[in-house]
């Protein structure tokens, strides 16, 4: 089957190759990345490592990077000898990693899965041990790590429905790709059915809890929140709305409820953060024919302009969205509200806010049980409901704060995934 897989390559290669010089040139997208994907330009990044077993950990961009620094700082705690090279897919993510991943050895863009790309990069980072974040299937490389007698332990893997149905209707290509995964630390019980249900010999299969958890608890602090309030200008009295990773069809929602939520209190702000930013054009456009003109966005105060009245600001940069809900009074969690199985609600929560989302939560249904029961996740299912259910939370602000406290508290309660998945590599390492 990894034949066909690589015919399947070789035909989409033309046709790829344009795709990312296209966006090259038209957008500057892959201009830092394209050649080290194909194994360039990255010999020297490991070569200055000292002595130690090697740990290759990757996470494909900026969420899974959140999730795999407390799983690094916790491996390095306990094994302090070895040594972590650190990929990711994207160039944001590439950021958002010497960031927040602090003990990392060195930085790299992880290769297409092309054989003499990942013949390569495995000669080049020559790891003990291989650790993809969540789940990262790649066939030719999981296929090569296995010939090299490199382990695979896969971390704070997580299946959605939509993924799972995808990989289902070709289990008996993804049964023989597993085969090379050795050990699968899984989120949640559903995710660990679903990875079976692929294929994955269950007894490889170890449930773990979610890492954002530990990443998030320490996250969130005040010089934080006072760095993002400085940056757009916060005042006081200001009360904001915060929409985040929102999808098309919702920021029309949102900007409805803001509408009314403003004719009650002057006070209010908006700021939209859409899941893609490659939309942000279209989400301020939308707003000015909506009768909301004044709007600045991230890049225009980066680049000095001040905001002043501005009553809507709109994130068109990638990994500020986590910083943004510490200005919240209100939150709106995206992709929810529309079939497209919901966003991570643990950001707004480690900041202990109450959060709003639609009835489409299937990627998050854990966290929105948890948050449900503690008061701090409110699910909705129309405009109308949402715009009821924030003017009753905006009504009542030490209720508001307290529900948000105890999210906070689901937040904090279930820490320790990052240690039980460092323990796990560590098994494997030797």
């Amino acid at each position: 089957m990894r034949l066909f897989y690589n015919m399947l390559l070789a035909v989409a290669a033309v046709p790829g190759l344009l795709f990312f010089l296209l966006k090259m040139l038209l957008t500057g997208k892959y201009r830092h990345s394209f050649l080290q994907k194909l194994g360039a330009r990255q010999d020297h990044l490991p070569a200055g490592i000292a002595p130690g077993r090697r740990v290759w950990v990757h996470a494909v961009s900026v969420g899974e990077v959140t999730a795999a620094a407390p799983v690094v700082a916790a491996l390095k705690a306990k094994r302090p000898d070895v040594r972590i090279i650190f990929s990711t897919s994207t160039e944001t993510g590439q950021g958002m990693a010497q960031r927040l991943v602090k003990d990392a050895d060195a930085f790299i863009y992880f290769p297409l899965d092309l054989p003499f790309s990942v013949g390569h990069m495995l000669d080049v980072v020559r790891p003990e041990v291989f650790v993809p974040v969540e789940t990262e299937l790649w066939p030719n490389f999981l296929a090569a790590c296995r010939r090299r007698n490199i382990s695979t332990v896969m971390v704070n893997g997580r299946l959605s429905s939509r993924s799972f149905s995808r990989y289902r209707r070709t289990r008996f290509f993804w049964r023989q790709v597993l085969k090379n995964v050795d050990a699968a630390g899984m989120i949640s019980e559903v995710d660990a059915s679903r990875i079976a249900g692929m294929g994955m010999d269950p007894a490889k299969i170890s449930i773990l809890g979610n890492a954002k958890y530990d990443a998030l608890a320490a996250m969130a602090s005040p010089a934080l929140r006072e760095d993002i309030a400085r940056r757009f200008h916060a005042r006081p009295h200001e009360k904001f709305l915060v929409a985040g990773s929102t999808h098309p069809g919702e920021e029309d929602v949102v900007i409805g409820v803001y509408r009314e939520l403003l004719a009650r209190d002057p006070d209010f702000r908006l700021i939209v953060v859409p899941r893609h930013v490659e939309r942000a054009g279209d989400v301020v456009r939308l707003l000015r024919e909506s009768g909301f003109p004044d709007v600045i966005t991230a890049t225009q105060m980066s680049n000095g302009q001040s905001r002043r009245d501005e009553k809507v600001i709109v994130v068109d940069v990638i990994g500020e969205l986590f910083k943004t809900y510490a200005l919240a009074t209100v939150v709106y969690c995206g992709g929810s509200l529309v079939p497209r199985g919901g966003q991570n609600i643990l950001e707004a929560a480690a900041w202990g806010k109450v959060i709003f989302y639609g009835p489409s939560m299937d990627d998050f249904s854990s966290e929105a049980a948890l948050l449900e029961a503690a008061g701090a996740g409110i699910r909705i299912h129309s405009a109308r409901e949402l715009l009821e259910k924030m003017l009753q939370t905006h009504a009542d602000p030490q209720d508001a704060q307290a529900r948000g406290e105890r999210g906070r508290a689901v937040v904090l309660a279930n820490r320790g995934a990052a240690q039980r998945y460092a323990e796990m590599v560590i098994r494997y390492i030797g």
